[in-house]
């Protein structure tokens, strides 16, 4: 199939699925005239790529898992440390997201939001506001 239909059949775009080629993710057949040919296993890893994805797994992870994926002698155990890992990191990225929201809402609430041109949201952002902050 060309890279519209294996585009289709795998939910990924044409143009990430150029990426992953470039990445070494998927190595499409090349026909007579050098145009690409997808074979469903290319579309099967692409699912998979795109499955990793959507759980937010980085790309150096999901080279790594589709590694495992592929290798019929893998340890669950292997997979199992990669999945956790991710877990820690976004656990972590959360607590820091959930701080960056608490000290917005902080400058929100010293903001008076009326018509005069003082704002300490944006006196923090050039790092000119003196304010407390919930550090």
């Amino acid at each position: 199939m060309n890279i519209g239909e294996a585009a289709a059949a795998s939910g990924v775009s044409a143009k990430m699925i150029r990426h992953y080629e470039t990445l070494g993710l998927i190595q499409p057949q090349r026909r007579k005239n050098n145009y690409r040919a997808y074979t469903e296993k290319n579309v099967a890893v692409l699912r998979f790529i795109r499955h990793a994805r959507d759980l937010a797994f980085p790309l150096s992870e999901v080279k790594r898992l589709l590694g495992l994926w592929q290798d019929d002698t893998r340890q669950s155990a292997d997979v199992r440390r990669i999945a956790l890992g991710h877990v820690e990191a976004l656990e972590e990225k959360a607590r820091s997201l959930r701080a960056v929201a608490d000290s917005l809402r902080h400058l929100a609430r010293t903001c008076q939001g009326n018509e005069r041109p003082e704002c300490p949201i944006l006196e923090h952002m050039e790092g000119t506001q003196n304010a407390h902050h919930p550090h």
